[in-house]
């Protein structure tokens, strides 16, 4: 089978319309329905059901869903087995989501250039949907997340529990000032657990980006909810302080690969993960 064909379906899949996988495969919509109608006839079932809001799976579709990561991850693995460089006895793909770029991920790359210098190493840093499609596609080997969508064929574990702490350029604050308040969308959890601790708060400027919301505050001045690891150089250079007794919010940090992945390559590269990780915690 064409693996363009279940590459194009997972697209579809992934964006639930055939007009914004072509979009993301950067070819005509033609060229998307030409490729699942060639799927379907050698699968002999219909796969997906289009209507007015996009594209749903058909219970055929389902099954093949079970199975279409597995044919790309194959594929993607075979094109990098046989790209390795030479002196290296593999290629290892890295990523992780923006706000974990600096400096968990970079840590790890560093170290892992140190310590496996047999291992060639890719680095890729991506929006978190995006990112777990690539692991899953077989295209990143293993990658650092928040709160990472469970899929069948993936690993996930959790790394590491981070603090989303209250934060002010305003020396002296003991409570959330609404009217200086940069509120930062942590995802589905944070929103929850905000909206309980805060319910009369409504704040008139919201970010979904971490180190942009963060250095918004750094030059105009507030206060924000912000990872506990991001925040404590500007603590400890007064540019920030900690609002005493306000809630504190867990933010954990998982790791996620495919369950076919070589363990010979990516197990030595979790370990030293895991003990950056625990480094960084107890420092």
């Amino acid at each position: 089978m064409d693996i363009e064909l279940a590459r194009t379906f997972l697209e579809i899949v992934s964006t639930g319309s055939f007009i914004r996988a072509a979009e993301r495969l950067n070819v005509a919509q033609t060229t998307v329905s030409a490729r699942i109608r060639n799927l379907e006839q050698l699968l002999g079932r219909p796969l997906f059901i289009r209507n007015k809001s996009g594209a749903s799976l058909t219970p055929a579709g389902e099954q093949f869903l079970r199975h279409a990561p597995t044919f790309v991850q194959l594929w993607q693995r075979t094109r990098q087995q046989v790209a390795v460089p030479a002196g290296r006895r593999a290629v290892v793909t890295v990523g992780s989501e923006v706000t974990l770029a600096q400096p968990l991920l970079l840590n790890w790359v560093s170290w892992i250039r140190q310590s496996l210098p047999d291992i060639a190493l890719r680095v890729h840093v991506d929006v978190p949907q995006d990112l777990i499609n690539q692991v899953a596609s077989g295209i990143v080997d293993v990658a650092i997340m928040y709160a990472p969508q469970h899929r069948p064929g993936l690993k996930i574990d959790l790394l590491m529990e981070e603090k989303l702490v209250l934060v002010t350029t305003e020396p002296g604050a003991e409570r959330l000032e609404e009217t200086n308040y940069v509120y930062m969308d942590w995802g589905p959890d944070f929103v929850l657990h905000h909206d309980m601790s805060f319910p009369d708060v409504t704040p008139d400027l919201s970010f979904d980006l971490g180190p942009l919301a963060l250095s918004y505050v750094l030059a105009n001045g507030g206060s924000g909810y912000f990872r506990m690891g991001a925040v404590e150089p500007y603590i400890a250079a007064g540019q920030l302080h900690l609002v005493p007794e306000m809630p504190q919010f867990s933010y954990p940090v998982y790791t996620v690969r495919s369950a076919t992945a070589d363990e010979s390559v990516v197990g030595p590269a979790l370990a030293g993960l895991r003990a950056i990780s625990q480094a960084n915690m107890e420092a």
